[in-house]
């Protein structure tokens, strides 16, 4: 699994726009064992735009490489309701299965106030923006969380 860098600042985690997010995912995304085109690069970049053309706020980018062995990036982003969260979600979807993700696992379709979409390498939470509020996942997963040591990790 190649590890994926994202520059979320030096503070728990920079708040981008959509737009923005789109925008600097050139930028924001270094490599380290594999080079550029990568599967999770260009996955990260195809979600990125999908949450923009479903008008998704606050779209935050969070580099997990270090931190844990489930994915190398995480993708935060808040629909304004139920409806705009769940038409968020299948618009993700279908950006994941269009770029090779052949069975990206879902959770919270049918409520749509936390849907979670496991692409692998990349992981998407798209919220309500109270739901988002209460669980704070930027924080749990920002720059200050410890880093996981190889002592630590446990055998998949």
């Amino acid at each position: 699994m190649p590890v994926v860098f994202v520059a979320v600042g030096n503070m728990e985690c920079e708040t981008l726009t959509p737009t923005v997010a789109t925008e600097a995912a050139p930028a924001l995304l270094r490599t380290a064992d594999a080079p550029a085109g990568t599967n999770a690069e260009d996955l990260v970049r195809t979600v990125l735009t999908a949450l923009d053309d479903a008008k998704a706020e606050n779209v935050v980018p969070i580099e997990l490489g270090g931190k844990t062995t489930i994915a190398d990036t995480m993708l935060i982003a808040t629909g304004r309701s139920n409806t705009h969260v769940g038409a968020i979600a299948d618009r993700v979807l279908k950006a994941c299965k269009a770029s090779g993700v052949t069975a990206p696992r879902v959770e919270g379709l049918p409520h749509c106030d936390w849907v979670l979409v496991d692409a692998g390498d990349v992981i998407i939470h798209v919220f309500r923006p109270e739901v988002r509020a209460f669980y704070n996942l930027e924080k749990m997963w920002g720059g200050d969380r410890p880093v996981e040591s190889a002592d630590e990790r446990r055998p998949v």
